[in-house]
Order: structure tokens, then sequence, then C-alpha cells
């Protein structure tokens, strides 16, 4: 019979290999001199990610937890990500593609060994195979940062992956979702490997509302920009109106008009816009502008992780809108499986109990609330994680996108921005708030 330590030493191992297999494809798919140019400001360029993957899995796994001695003292001021800004990485004597591959790759091997040997307990960072989920999860949230950069290179396409399949069963039968007031549990004390911005579980009492059954559309979006959206001051907040002004938008970031056609670059790939996709690369801003345009407005992070977690008839929250197991296919657009968000409705078999769907996967979504820390808090184990990023100067995003793994999206999962920010993978819902009592127009 497999042991519960040898069940999380498999879990760990999968998780690592996954995210190892994923990294070599991003950086295989182009040249060498392609890893090291800077394809924008707002990013590192590729081989910078690839050696600081493996310098924040050597200092977490070998030297914290087996206590060994740095392999290369010199590079760590190199790879450190408050070090150096994103724009100043190309000016660093940076290691070679070469180079950074055999280091990443000899820290793992000594890792794997690590593994095999280390009770996964005794310690926070030990139990539960903690840290070895941990830097599972930061080497995906480089791969998806990494894919940013692949959408932001110029050139002919590296990367394919399959369409989506196209929703299986019948439509939404409505375009918004009553949530009851009451009381739920927000946040996680339990799971495993959540990180620190996710703990601990908490108790928030939330006003009835609606909330968009499925993420806001292309054609949608669309609407909004037929009908000035872009130029009518009276649906921006002041610092939206003057990036927009400033920097002459007036559609989605990659979005270009041919004609009466709006057209958009995906990964080296221009094709018209589909209209039945959830909008992708928008700003908070955009994102707000939209809602208020719609008479609506943006869900608060509780509202928004009420409507994926809680199962009214249970009277608890779950882990996924679906339940407690983990995502498969049928349930969300997640892992890069794709390079693109799946039509509006899709995955009936990821809904919340109360019918929203594609609250996981496709487009992350922006919500109204700062990024702020929960009731309890602790910093752990390092504080450049979340804590130096709490404050009004960043927005929550919620569900992950298609870019996203299964190890790093859950209905506790917490994404930050600022929110100017357009070149990440999100899009939006909107909300309202409940309607006199007696009106139920709308309730799935």
């Amino acid at each position: 019979m497999t042991t519960e330590p040898e069940l999380l030493r498999e879990r760990a191992a999968a998780a690592l290999t996954a995210a190892r297999v994923r990294t070599a494809g991003l950086t295989d798919a182009v040249s060498e001199a392609e890893l090291t140019a800077q394809h924008s400001p707002l990013m590192s360029p590729l081989v910078w990610d690839l050696a600081h993957i493996g310098n924040m899995e050597e200092l977490w796994l070998l030297r914290n937890v087996a206590g060994r001695d740095s392999m290369h003292p010199e590079i760590d001021p190199l790879y450190d990500a408050f070090e150096h800004p994103r724009a100043e990485r190309p000016k660093l004597p940076l290691l070679s593609p070469d180079a950074a591959r055999r280091y990443a790759a000899e820290v793992r091997g000594r890792v794997f060994d690590l593994l095999d040997r280390t009770p996964l307990e005794g310690t926070a960072l030990l139990d539960g195979g903690y840290v070895f989920g941990m830097i599972a999860q930061h080497e995906q949230q480089h791969d998806e940062t990494m894919l940013i950069t692949h959408q932001l290179r110029q050139g002919a396409p590296v990367l394919t992956a399959p369409d989506p399949d196209p929703p299986q069963g019948p439509p939404p039968t409505a375009t918004e979702v009553l949530i009851p007031a009451g009381p739920f549990t927000m946040g996680t004390s339990a799971e495993p490997w959540s990180l620190d911005n996710e703990r601990p579980a908490h108790r928030r009492e939330v006003e009835a509302f609606w909330i968009d059954t499925v993420p806001v559309t292309n054609a949608a979006y669309q609407e909004f920009m037929a009908d000035g959206g872009y130029h009518e001051e009276r649906w921006w907040e002041a610092p939206g109106w003057s990036e927009i002004r400033r920097h002459g938008i007036e559609a989605p970031l990659f979005w270009h008009r041919d004609g009466d056609t709006w057209l958009r670059r995906r990964f080296g790939v221009t094709e018209p816009v589909p209209g039945d996709e959830p909008v992708l690369h928008v700003s908070w801003y955009e994102a707000d502008a939209y809602a208020r345009w719609a008479g609506r407005r943006l869900p608060t992070e509780a509202e928004w992780e009420k409507a994926a977690r809680h199962d009214p008839a249970a009277g608890r929250s779950t882990r996924y809108p679906w339940g407690d197991a983990d995502p498969t296919p049928a349930h969300a657009n997640l892992g890069q499986r794709h390079l693109r968000p799946a039509r509006a409705g899709a995955y009936p078999a990821g809904a919340s109990p109360l019918g929203v769907r594609q609250l996981i996967g496709d487009v992350w979504e922006w919500t109204a609330s700062d990024f702020l820390p929960y009731p309890g808090f602790r910093a752990f184990p390092y504080r450049e994680y979340s804590e130096v990023f709490f404050g009004p100067e960043h927005k929550v995003l919620r569900g992950g996108s298609f870019a996203v793994d299964a190890v790093a999206c859950r209905g506790t999962f917490r994404n930050w921005d600022l929110p100017v920010r357009r070149q990440i993978f999100s899009g939006f819902r909107t909300a309202r708030g409940a309607a006199p009592a007696g009106s139920i127009a709308g309730q799935a």
C-alpha cells in the first residue's frame, strides 16, 4: 500500500516535472538570440526567467531545506527579482542560455535526491510537502510570465496548441446569477500548498448580488467601443482616463482595425476577433469603465470568491466551483493546453452550484478590490511574495487563465497587478446589487 508520505512525494515530483517540461517548451521554442533579447520593457529576457527559476529552487530547497552552501553565490544578485527592475535585466551579465539550462538541470537533479530522502513533516516548510509545492507553483507562475513574453514578441508563431472544444451541453439559460446574502468562509487554512495571502480562512458577510454567468465577451466589449466608450470621460476613473488619452488607447491590447473588422495578434497569428470568447488583455481601468457603461460594476473579491466557492446546499466553501476534486479538462481551460480562452459558456461541468460558469481558467478576472491581507495574515516564508505588494496600488484578479497551471490555481488563489496592466491574460465579469425583493429575472 502506498503511504501518505509516498503520495506526497509523488505529487511533488509530478508537479515539479510538469513545470520543467513546460519551461523547456517555452524556452526551446526560440533561438538563443530571442532568449537573450528583451521583447518588452515590461518583461525580463526569457533567459533571465530560466535561470531565476533554478536560483529560487536552489535557495529554498537546497539551501534552506538541505542546508547546503550556494552553488554559485556570484549570480545570486543577478536573479533577485527585487534587486534589478525588469527593464534593467538585459544589461546584466546573465548566464548564457546553455549555462542557464545546465544550472537549472543540476539544481533539479539535486532536488529530486533531496525529495526522496526528506521527511515531509516537522517544520512549516516541510509539512505536506509545502516548500516543494511552493517551488512548483513559482516555476509555473514564471511559465505564465514567459508565455506573456511570447505574446509580446514579434515574428512568426513558434507555439502551437489545439483550439478548445466547442461548448458541450446546453448553454446557460440566464445572463446573470443571484448570489444570496449571508456569511461564507473566505480563504483557507487547510489547503496544504496554499500561499500566505490565501490564509487564514475567515468568515465574511456578503450582501445579495447578481453576477454575470460568464465573463464579458469580445462582442459585448465591442458594443462599449462602438458606443464611444473610450471617448466618454464619465465612464473612467481619472487615472484611467489619463492613461488612455496619453497612450491613445481605443481597444484591448493587440487589437487593430482593418476596415470594419477588428483583428487581433495572438502568439504571432493575426486573426479576426472572435465575438464569443471572453475579452482578453484589458486593464482594470478598461474593465471598470465597461462595467460603469453597462450600468453595473466589478465584483468585489469577496463576492467573486463566494460565487466561486460557496455551496448553499452544503453550507460550506468548496475548493473549486464544482466541488473539491482537482481540475480536469472537463472542468476548466488551464495549463496552456490551449493558447486562447474557450468560448463563453464552455465547461458546464465546472459551473458553481448556482450556475456561474468559467470562474476558473480562460481569463484572469479583475475585481473591484485592492490587494490587502486577510485578518490574521502572516507572511510565510518570505515577505516579498505578498506583503510588500499590499495596498491600494494593486488590484486583485481571480480565477486563473488558460496560461495558468492547476497547481497554481484554486478557488482561494489570489493574483494582483497594477490597474494599468494589459499584457497579462486578463478579462472580467460584472456584478450589481440585488434587485428589489420579488424580482427573480435572470436567476439561474
